[in-house]
């Protein structure tokens, strides 16, 4: 594999523009403007994708491109490392820069405060940047979707998950794979068990990035889906636009497991917000509940039978359904889904949803 970064091609479908961040980080941004003359919301909309560190797969873009045609302003950007964003020095991968990153986009887009949801990873700057207040007064009204562990003592709590997802069900993933090349599996199977730094002279960085294929990902795509979805996940993405970044995911995960609990600073949180939990969720419950405890500002939350921890998926109305919700939020309009769980029903939402 080459050792200088090789981008992923073009999208023939929208227009990647590099955006220098006062942080100094160069991002990939996507702009949907609204395709709706009838019905423009005036207040921008800017997505956060999991990773923590990768490219936006196609099928999140088409979920993007739903929300353009319902009349939002859409913005998108891979965070640093990811797709075609610029690499950074492997040390500076932290949460906290990621949480930088947005707030320096926010001002880069220069068009006041923004709605904005938060997926996976994703979520999880986002909820750290409803704890800093520096950053939230930038954010109108934030949708928390699936979020991953927000600091460290809830990185390290075990619990229950969602229903049964369609991991060790679906059938192994065709194509490519880097770990079918000793070196390439050696580093990242040693970096996964923390038994390797992400900054390895095994592989580089970038080398690293080239040689990772979405078949290397194994079952973890498969977690994304409900069980009884086995035989019919969808293809999240194509091999010309599948960009992972493995260490540089591994090093922003470890800082979220050192940094000490934000819990005291979400509580000051007075952004207006909403939670979104699925059925087959491959998260730990405890990762959604501890935001909803702890933020007084969660006006609902909208947990989802059906589908797995990716929500908007392409089956069935699974897209419609999650743009139903994200909308209504926005909007201030009555929830399509009952306001559960609340705070007070956590403790029998962890023990009936198992």
């Amino acid at each position: 594999m080459p050792t200088t970064r090789r981008y992923p091609p073009a999208l023939p479908f929208v227009a990647t523009q590099h955006w220098r961040l006062a942080t100094g980080s160069q991002v990939a941004v996507y702009h949907y403007p609204p395709a709706n003359a009838g019905t423009r919301h005036p207040i921008p909309f800017v997505y956060l994708n999991g990773g923590p560190v990768r490219g936006i797969s196609e099928l999140d873009h088409r979920f993007l491109q739903l929300l353009a045609r319902q009349g939002y302003d859409v913005y998108a950007y891979e965070q640093a490392g990811g797709g075609r964003s610029d690499l950074l020095p492997m040390d500076q991968y932290t949460i906290s820069r990621s949480v930088r990153d947005l707030a320096a986009f926010v001002d880069r887009l220069g068009k006041g405060r923004v709605d904005i949801l938060g997926f996976s990873s994703g979520a999880v700057v986002l909820t750290r940047a409803l704890a800093d207040p520096r950053v939230a007064e930038r954010l109108h009204r934030a949708v928390i979707a699936e979020p991953g562990p927000m600091d460290g003592p809830t990185a390290h709590t075990t619990g229950h998950k969602g229903l049964p997802s369609a991991r060790g069900l679906a059938p192994a993933m065709t194509g490519p794979r880097s770990t079918h090349i000793p070196r390439y599996a050696a580093a990242f199977g040693l970096m996964r068990l923390g038994l390797l730094t992400p900054d390895t002279g095994l592989i580089g960085q970038a080398e690293g990035d080239n040689a990772f294929t979405a078949a290397d990902l194994g079952s973890d795509t498969a977690s994304g889906y409900c069980a009884r979805d086995a035989h019919r996940i969808p293809a999240e993405d194509t091999a010309q636009n599948f960009s992972f970044s493995p260490a540089a995911s591994l090093r922003v995960q470890q800082t979220v497991k050192d940094s000490p609990s934000i819990a005291p600073q979400l509580a000051h949180s007075r952004t207006p917000a909403m939670l979104m939990i699925a059925e087959c969720s491959s998260q730990v419950r405890q990762w959604a509940t501890v935001i909803l405890a702890n933020d007084p500002a969660i006006q609902r939350t909208q947990y989802i039978p059906g589908v797995g921890h990716h929500m908007w998926n392409g089956l069935d109305a699974n897209n419609d359904r999650a743009a139903a919700i994200v909308t209504a939020f926005l909007q201030d309009e009555p929830a399509p889904l009952p306001n559960y769980p609340t705070s007070a029903e956590i403790p029998a939402f962890l023990r009936d949803h198992k």
